[in-house]
């Protein structure tokens, strides 16, 4: 039996309330039409993407950047302020202290994601997988004090500066395990018969309600969506980076969870969620398509080299996996002289593929300019 959603009941706590969500593992039933045309579309992106996916040659070079652009993305919406370009550069080129612990945060959530993926061979989706890669998200960094890992056992709250001024407080800590009960239990509940794309919107949604950890609770919600699709076989490979999304339309979004929490109006958030499914696809396409465009025409330009052109095509393939590099990179890779490796370079940066982009007279930097665009 279907019901309509309830969002949940607020709870008395010493001078504040938190809120403690319905069960979110029951069937759900939806009244907006529109849900039904954007979740058709939604799904038709997505069957494109993954088609899409396995036609690419070199597929793999293609989604480390895009891996790496949805790490970005995603600890932005945190407040960390890494850029694209920084992810690129050796600690030494990075300026300050804080920059560097940045670069660190969202090198964890590249880490994390490779792992959870691998770990899908062994761990369903659970809270057990979920702390193995919140201990990686925080390893290292300025946040290790926030108990990597470890199911809060505090309250925690949502803007403001304390629990009296809060924006938002989650569950009191003696709730969350019920909460997390229901939680797997609905992840993994065959007998619920609904959309896929509408059950992944309402586990984001249930999971950042819940707020189980004291922090980074915002990038585990946001990598269960890619791995919930991967688990369920809608995508073989991580191809879909809705930070990107989520960061462009923040207060939206927030604006979503909010008038789900105080309104029972789940539908509002779901078709946020199925336009952003829509607009992400359509976005990683033509991302790809101009991928492969450069791709051919720089490789045709490669093809005039000659003698040249085999250890050029290595250099340019080296690119797509670190397309920030220095004269000393392409000494290690070809195994030449620094004579030869800034032959190399100049003749990329003549062809316009490499921009130097420090003005410095030594330790130069070298950009694949127009691959990078792309993502930025």
């Amino acid at each position: 039996m279907s019901q309509i959603f309830h969002s949940g009941t607020y709870r008395n706590q010493y001078k504040y309330k938190s809120f403690l969500p319905s069960s979110v593992n029951v069937s759900f039933a939806w009244n907006d039409p529109k849900i039904n045309i954007l979740l058709e579309k939604a799904n038709l992106e997505l069957w494109k993407l993954e088609s899409f996916s396995h036609f690419i040659p070199d597929i793999d070079f293609f989604i480390s950047m895009h891996v790496w652009k949805e790490a970005v993305k995603s600890s932005k919406i945190e407040g960390t302020k890494t850029e694209f370009d920084d992810l690129f550069l050796d600690d030494i080129d990075i300026e300050t202290i804080e920059a560097r612990d940045d670069v660190e945060e969202v090198r964890n959530y590249i880490e994390a994601l490779h792992v959870w993926i691998k770990e899908l061979n062994y761990l369903p989706l659970s809270f057990r997988l979920f702390s193995k890669i919140h201990k990686i998200l925080l390893r290292w960094v300025r946040w290790e004090h926030k108990n990597p890992w470890e199911i809060r056992k505090s309250q925690n709250w949502i803007g403001g500066s304390n629990l009296e001024n809060a924006f938002f407080i989650p569950p009191h800590h003696d709730d969350l395990s019920e909460c997390i009960k229901d939680f797997e239990l609905f992840l993994h509940n065959d007998d619920i018969q609904i959309p896929e794309l509408i059950k992944v919107a309402l586990a984001h949604y249930q999971f950042e309600t819940i707020h189980p950890y004291l922090d980074w609770n915002g990038r585990i919600g946001r990598l269960i969506i890619i791995l919930y699709l991967i688990e369920k076989k809608i995508l073989t490979k991580p191809v879909l980076y809705i930070s990107d999304f989520f960061e462009r339309n923040k207060w939206a979004y927030y604006d979503a969870l909010t008038v789900a929490r105080s309104s029972n109006d789940i539908e509002h958030f779901i078709k946020f969620f199925l336009t952003g499914i829509i607009e992400t696809c359509q976005s990683s396409i033509s991302t790809f398509e101009q991928i492969l465009i450069l791709k051919k025409d720089i490789e045709a330009q490669i093809l005039l080299l000659w003698s040249r052109a085999e250890k050029a095509q290595k250099v340019f393939h080296h690119l797509f996996w670190d397309p920030i590099v220095t004269s000393h990179d392409i000494i290690k890779l070809l195994d030449v002289t620094p004579a030869t490796a800034n032959t190399f370079i100049k003749i990329f940066v003549d062809m316009g593929v490499l921009k130097e982009v420090t003005g410095f007279k030594r330790h130069k930097l070298f950009a694949f300019e127009n691959y990078l665009r792309l993502f930025r």
